[in-house]
């Protein structure tokens, strides 16, 4: 059985980029990064990506709409916004299938309700069924009124991809003609933030910073990881409609051995594995551009960096992130990444990192391949084409 191409027919995200395909796009052209200095209740000055107030605004009329949907978190309002935008482009049948996974899930709403217990000894009745990781794909469903399969998952910052490859899953077995799939994170809390800070990924402030998140900037001296909120789904199919904007040519996956709870090997063996799989299913020597993980951490960027020259060698892609933009949205990230592929090809437009400088350029923009890798040492890597 063949097992690809498989169609993308549409994809929207909503972040610091935007609520719309156009704004989106603006964005990307403008180069400039997305974050917001906020206090919080034990930070000061931390930087994060932050929704606009107009998509805030998009999320309350959501909240407003019904007594449900008032008491979901933000992880789950962001998927159903999206996936709202995703799906009115499309005709498709009421039986699709969804899977939108998160990193952290109902991490605002959980704080909440965890407090609430500690501060009162009791919580409300809503607080499991609301905080649940299922609930960001169920309640999409419910949304849409699909009857068809539907699952949540977390595998950290791959999360999205993840997803992606089980919708392939689930369309070339024939179970399922049509998935929706994706990732959406909310993670600006206090308790989020401060995982990351002792763990010392963190962007430390700096005043009149130009550039806070330094992705793909491989002379830094520190780690300058940014948190930010983000949705991003995407509509695939196993059949090539007129709805096509892209099609996925070839994916890989890999796990490697760990030596720490966060480590990478120091040339991101599970990176070159992925990369290695991608290429033999799309059966190319080498792709166009690489859009990295780089989530602006100094081992995390250079051992992919390293990954890239191992295996491409003397066939260098372009190389470009949209961290440094709108820092990292952990399990949604992956997604974003493959918008930003999706875009470029449709544009013919090469989204460049400051951060970095290529030395080439391209004519034409045929194959993007999409990188993620997350804690527990697992990677996968996406190549999208025309």
């Amino acid at each position: 059985m063949k097992t690809f191409p498989i169609y993308i027919e549409a994809i929207n995200s909503i972040s610091a980029l935007g609520n719309s395909t156009e704004e989106v796009l603006k964005s990307y052209k403008n180069e400039k990064p997305l974050f917001t200095v906020k206090d919080y209740k034990h930070f000061k000055n931390a930087y994060v990506s932050c929704l606009s107030e107009s998509s805030k605004y998009c999320l309350e009329e959501i909240k407003r709409e019904n007594k449900f949907y008032a008491s979901l978190d933000d992880s789950v309002l962001l998927a159903i916004f999206s996936a709202r935008k995703t799906l009115n482009q499309l005709n498709w049948k009421k039986d699709f299938g969804v899977n939108i996974g998160s990193s952290r899930g109902a991490t605002g709403l959980f704080e909440k309700y965890h407090e609430e217990f500690i501060t009162k000894g009791n919580t409300s009745a809503l607080a499991s069924p609301t905080t649940t990781l299922g609930n960001i794909s169920s309640w999409v469903l419910q949304d849409q009124q699909s009857k068809g399969p539907e699952m949540s998952h977390s595998i950290t910052c791959s999360t999205a991809m993840h997803s992606v490859l089980n919708g392939i899953a689930w369309i070339k077995s024939g179970m399922s003609d049509q998935f929706l799939v994706g990732g959406s994170e909310a993670p600006l809390t206090d308790f989020t933030l401060a995982q990351m800070k002792a763990l010392k990924l963190y962007a430390s402030f700096k005043e009149n910073e130009v550039f806070p998140n330094k992705s793909l900037d491989f002379s830094k001296d520190r780690n300058t990881m940014i948190l930010g909120e983000a949705c991003c789904t995407i509509a695939l199919s196993g059949k090539k409609t007129k709805k096509a904007i892209a099609k996925i040519t070839g994916i890989g996956y890999a796990t490697e051995s760990l030596t720490h709870n966060i480590s990478i090997s120091s040339e991101a063996d599970c990176l070159q594995t992925s990369m290695r799989k991608a290429l033999d299913d799309a059966q190319l020597t080498t792709v166009d551009a690489v859009i990295m993980h780089a989530p602006g951490t100094k081992k995390g960027d250079t051992s992919e960096l390293k990954a890239i020259e191992n295996l491409f060698k003397k066939e260098m892609p372009l190389l470009t992130s949209n961290k440094f933009m709108i820092g990292h949205s952990f399990g949604a990230s992956g997604a974003m990444s493959l918008e930003m592929a999706v875009l470029m090809l449709q544009h013919q437009q090469f989204f460049s990192n400051p951060m970095y400088n290529n030395n080439f350029s391209k004519k034409e923009l045929k194959n993007i391949m999409v990188n993620a890798v997350g804690f527990g040492g697992n990677a996968v890597s996406i190549i999208v084409s025309v």
